[in-house]
């Protein structure tokens, strides 16, 4: 979450996310034209791109160098592309290929897997365990989850009822999330065993389209955006563990009440008023247009990122204590010229309160990217990170002149 790629008309951009006032363009490429899919290897100089010219064909480049260090073509059009420091996945709509990174040789391929059009399925970028999660069935919400390492199947989890719309993981690929083509239930499994373990509901209208769904680095939140205005962000946490000691209230007693009635009502109706509902969320001025979301931490504030399909990206101040609504504070142009141009009229700053500033100031329980497994950012050459030697095996593929894998500074 600390860089942004984008496919545009004339080729690709890739932007580093690592203050709110300016959106450093990385790199710019207009050798392919129509690029639908790009996917960075972290904050490394590997990049994959596919265009509409040659749907079919996968190209991997080494950005820094503007070299191409290989390409493979497929059976049929790719639909979609996920990639960590161990395995490159190819998601076709009846097949998938999984690459080891270190030398781009094919794996293994799934083949015969259920008709997935849009091209869904996750990778866990902890390269430790390199989950992978696609649809099981074209019919139901089975996920299939698969194990990148072993290259084993580990297991199925039945999440929903109607077939699947989202998945992701969280980032040390111990929790999945999904979504249903309805769309009003949210879930997150434990991973690799499958057990339910949270359960949303995003809203009561009918075949929402969920476009995308995503933790935050320290899985503390998770959230969804759809083709609707709003943005949700939902707290993982088990808000009946805390509540024994809660002061007599009425609305404490009512809460006990209901929670008893539950035991008597159908499931279906137990089930929605036990479900926690949004913690945050963001009313955006669009509607009916496929935005991205992502929640990051920039200059020590949690924040909400949303890029939409017209070429902006939305930066809302996220308070971690008592949610609410996102404050926007910026919104940047990335279909701008040369320099990257920013959307003055929408450039709101207001002041963030005191008692925001100390809660973000006291919350030590986040751990540091440094410290995550599989995961680099940006300010990973600012800490001289080196994927140690002993992580990959050396291989045709060489990224850098210094044989970092991948090279970490730009």
């Amino acid at each position: 979450c600390s860089s942004l790629a984008i496919g545009t008309t004339t080729g690709y951009r890739l932007f580093s996310l690592s203050s709110v006032e300016q959106l450093d363009q990385v790199h710019e490429s207009n050798e392919i034209p129509d690029v639908y899919i790009v996917e960075r290897l972290f904050s490394s100089s590997l990049v994959v791109v596919v265009s509409h010219a040659k749907p079919q064909q996968m190209n991997v480049y080494h950005f820094k160098k503007g070299t191409e260090i290989c390409n493979y073509s497929y059976s049929s059009k790719i639909l979609s592309i996920r990639l960590n420091r161990q395995r490159l996945v190819v998601c076709l709509e009846e097949s998938i290929y999984i690459h080891n990174i270190k030398d781009m040789k094919l794996l293994k391929t799934i083949m015969d897997t259920p008709p997935n059009t849009t091209g869904l399925c996750a990778l866990s970028i902890n390269h430790a365990n390199s989950y992978l999660a696609y649809p099981g069935s074209a019919t139901s919400g089975e996920i299939a989850l698969y194990d990148g390492n072993t290259l084993k199947t580990a297991c199925c989890i039945p999440a929903h009822d109607g077939p699947l719309a989202a998945l992701t993981f969280n980032s040390t690929g111990s929790k999945l999330a999904s979504a249903s083509e309805k769309g009003t239930v949210i879930r997150v499994f434990s991973i690799p065993g499958g057990q339910k373990l949270y359960e949303f509901r995003r809203g009561m209208k009918r075949y929402v389209n969920i476009s995308s769904l995503v933790f935050s680095m320290d899985s503390q939140f998770l959230c969804a955006s759809s083709n609707t205005e709003t943005v949700h962000i939902f707290k993982l946490e088990h808000l009946t563990d805390s509540r024994p000691e809660e002061p007599p209230t009425w609305s404490g007693y009512m809460g006990k009440m209901f929670q008893a009635a539950t035991n008597y009502l159908p499931a279906q109706v137990s089930g929605m008023m036990s479900q926690d509902r949004a913690f945050a969320t963001v009313r955006l001025n669009i509607s009916g247009q496929r935005n991205i979301c992502a929640l990051s931490t920039i200059q020590k504030l949690p924040r909400l990122l949303v890029t939409t399909l017209d070429g902006h990206l939305y930066i809302y101040n996220l308070d971690p204590q008592d949610g609410g609504e996102c404050v926007l504070i910026k919104n940047h142009s990335l279909l701008g010229s040369g320099k990257v141009e920013e959307n003055k009229e929408n450039d709101l700053q207001p002041p963030v309160p005191q008692s925001y500033a100390a809660t973000v100031a006291r919350q030590s329980t986040v751990p540091s990217t440094s410290t995550m497994p599989g995961y680099s950012e940006d300010g990973g050459a600012l800490r001289g990170e080196v994927i140690p030697e002993h992580e990959f095996a050396t291989g045709p593929v060489c990224l850098d002149d210094e044989n970092e894998f991948p090279p970490v500074s730009i």
